[in-house]
């Protein structure tokens, strides 16, 4: 499969005056990621709450700034794009938020929400403008009736789909979904994975998956890339990472997800707390939790072993 986007030894970094005595401290939120994201596929993203993977879908479309590194996109650097080309680039890239009630102006009738972002990018006309709509607002599984309606006139998952739409209008080469799910209830949630893999089977859509929520990954995902600390430590395909998992970080990861007639005799309990980012350990990032943790692990940096040509893990278990 040929990469639509390229991520390159990507830096972000934040400073923050909640340090020791009220000094500045700097948070480390990516630490060198690494990663390709190929045409027509699911990349999942997955990692504790803080890890820094809703910060690398952010970086990757631009919201927030890198510290070093390259995102290459058809041949173009996006961390080096003026005004101009990022216009041009967000065209391709659109983003869908994780809370459907806080990502739509809540004065603004849903036809003026979808038409906004045809109005600032592209000269065509009204009618052409309403025909994308209402193919779009059908596309996420909402009739066209529902355009002149308000965001608080609709449920969470509609709110969702209604997103969704908004971050289709453009015909984007990918689209980045944070946490896409996890605002809603149960119920709701396989309405929205569901239209994701439609989307994705039907439009040849690429989409990067941030979720923590390894069966969402299961059932959704064709790659998997667990983070941690701010670094991609395995990543592979869905079957790869679910099947043969090489980290102990990924292993524990898959170890909580809720089972039928689960005993817990093969859960892994992490000892300690994700460790802060503005205070990375040294060596290994996941030594002060792994059970597997000797000698090398303090003071050495794994690097990336192959497994096979899609699995590759930081880890020196697997040397």
């Amino acid at each position: 499969m040929v990469n639509l986007l390229e991520v390159r030894d990507l830096y972000v970094e934040y400073k923050s005056n909640k340090g020791i005595l009220g000094g500045v401290q700097t948070i480390h939120a990516v630490n060198g990621v690494s990663l390709d994201v190929k045409k027509g596929e699911i990349l999942a993203i997955a990692g504790e709450s803080g890890c820094g993977k809703s910060t690398l879908a952010k970086t990757i479309i631009r919201l927030e700034n890198a510290k070093s590194g390259e995102i290459i996109f058809e041949h173009a650097n996006v961390l080096k794009m003026d005004k101009k080309e990022l216009k041009n680039y967000r065209k391709n890239a659109q983003m869908v938020f994780q809370n459907p009630y806080a990502s739509l102006n809540p004065k603004m009738k849903i036809i003026e929400t979808l038409k906004e972002p045809l109005k600032i990018n592209t000269g065509l006309s009204d009618k052409e403008i309403i025909d994308i709509i209402s193919k779009k607002i059908e596309q996420v599984g909402l009739s066209s009736d529902c355009l002149d309606l308000y965001p608080h006139e609709f449920s969470g998952g509609q709110r969702q789909r209604i997103a969704i739409a908004r971050a289709l209008v453009l015909s984007p080469e990918f689209v980045l979904a944070d946490e896409p799910v996890s605002a809603l209830d149960v119920s709701i949630q396989a309405q929205i994975i569901n239209l994701l893999r439609d989307l994705k089977e039907n439009y040849n859509l690429t989409i990067v998956l941030i979720t923590h929520d390894m069966s969402v990954i299961k059932y959704l995902a064709d790659r998997v890339a667990i983070m941690y600390l701010g670094e991609i430590v395995e990543i592979g395909t869905t079957d790869e990472i679910f099947n043969n998992p090489r980290h102990p970080y990924t292993q524990a990861l898959l170890s909580a997800v809720p089972k039928i007639e689960d005993d817990n005799t093969n859960r892994i309990i992490l000892s300690g707390d994700l460790p802060s980012p503005a205070s990375l350990p040294d060596g290994c990032k996941f030594h002060t939790r792994c059970p597997e943790c000797f000698e090398r692990c303090p003071h050495e940096k794994p690097l990336d072993i192959k497994i096979s040509e899609t699995h590759f893990v930081k880890c020196f278990l697997c040397e």
